[in-house]
């Protein structure tokens, strides 16, 4: 893997990434394909919609169909029928939101499975062979996040554990072309962030995921703590922002040195009749949108808005169409991919503050204190 910063204005960079399944314009947002496949749409589709990198889960994919079994297949590419870059999350964040079916010690995670309840284990060295099997572009550390309000005292156990993990994972065998990113915690402290943020900038990471953030605490402190590391993360190498994925939270986290993101919301909430729009978010069962002739958002080049109006969207939902499902995800994840787009398009060429203020003043981002 390879990572070439093309320009920086204020805290955003642009960037391209190479990896042995092409190349990623960055600022870049990942659909995530939790069970090797991004929910209602086609690999095709996804492309078309712009998305350079999907998010594959270690965890599930572990338990189903399992990791051996996809690499007998011939890897998570062929095996989902995705031809571009896959980064494969190590599953901590599920492992640890399983709570009381979780026990913990350094060696590792013992855990139920959600499925039948048989006994599993994760260990750093399970993880980093899981995705090798997998045979993923990008694999992620095994790291211990902690939600909030965790107290100083539980995340930096956490944080201290997942260092030592990290330089496990790093000692691991690496799979041929896999590039390996380790994950930076600190839970919701502000000395904890940056000393996170040193020790394993230190390492010989190819890239950096910030973990543990978006977890139920304030808007205003989650970017003060991603800015605390992103000022110390290693300039040259991609930082990745882990499952965030609102338009304010894009905007801000790129002012911010993001380089990467992913995020199930585009697609979760695509199942329940709400749209994305420049206008705000629309839930489309409302009775307002009855006999709406527009289109889901005005201005948006998706195949959806170019087609349908949101009148025949309501409907299917109302009817229960499947379809409903799948033109709202299709809008939905475009809108994001084009978000990010015209953000990082504008990096360098002095449009970007301009470019932030009218997203900003778009999506009723507030100022933050």
């Amino acid at each position: 893997m390879s990572f070439e910063l093309v320009a920086e204005e204020g805290g955003a960079r642009r960037g391209r990434l190479q990896t042995a399944h092409g190349t990623i314009d960055t600022p870049a947002f990942m659909p995530v394909g939790t069970q090797a496949t991004v929910k209602a749409l086609t690999p095709d589709e996804v492309r078309e919609l712009g998305a350079q990198v999907l998010l594959g889960n270690t965890y599930h994919l572990a338990l189903r169909p399992g990791a051996d079994r996809i690499a007998r297949l011939g890897g998570l590419h062929r095996f989902m029928g995705w031809e571009g870059a896959i980064l494969t999350d190590s599953g901590g964040f599920q492992v640890f939101s399983l709570d009381h079916l979780v026990k913990l010690s350094d060696e590792g995670a013992t855990f139920r499975s959600h499925l039948d309840g048989s006994e599993q284990r994760f260990t750093p060295e399970s993880v980093m062979a899981i995705q090798g099997q997998l045979g993923s572009d990008i694999a992620m550390a095994f790291d211990q996040p902690v939600s909030w309000p965790a107290t100083t005292t539980t995340a930096r156990a956490a944080m201290e554990r997942t260092h030592r993990w990290a330089a496990r994972c790093l000692a691991a065998e690496a799979a041929p072309g896999q590039s390996r990113f380790g994950i930076v915690q600190g839970g919701f402290d502000d000395d904890l962030r940056r000393e996170s943020a040193n020790v394993l900038g230190e390492l010989p990471f190819d890239g950096f995921g910030v973990g543990g953030l978006s977890l139920g605490e304030p808007k205003a402190l989650t970017y003060r703590l991603l800015s605390l590391q992103t000022a110390i993360l290693p300039r040259q190498r991609p930082r990745y922002l882990m499952g965030v994925g609102t338009p304010a939270d894009l905007v801000e986290a790129i002012a911010r040195g993001i380089d990467m993101f992913d995020c199930v919301l585009p697609t979760r909430i695509a199942r329940n009749g709400s749209i994305l729009t420049g206008a705000g978010r629309i839930n489309l069962r409302n009775r307002r949108f009855i006999e709406d002739q527009s289109p889901l958002d005005e201005g948006c080049d998706c195949y959806t808005c170019g087609r349908f109006s949101r009148a025949y969207l309501r409907h299917l939902f109302m009817a229960g169409e499947i379809l409903g499902h799948r033109l709202a995800s299709i809008h939905n994840v475009r809108l994001l991919v084009r978000l990010v787009a015209q953000i990082r398009e504008a990096i360098g060429t002095g449009r970007l503050e301009p470019t932030m203020a009218s997203l900003r003043e778009q999506w009723a981002i507030a100022p933050l204190p």
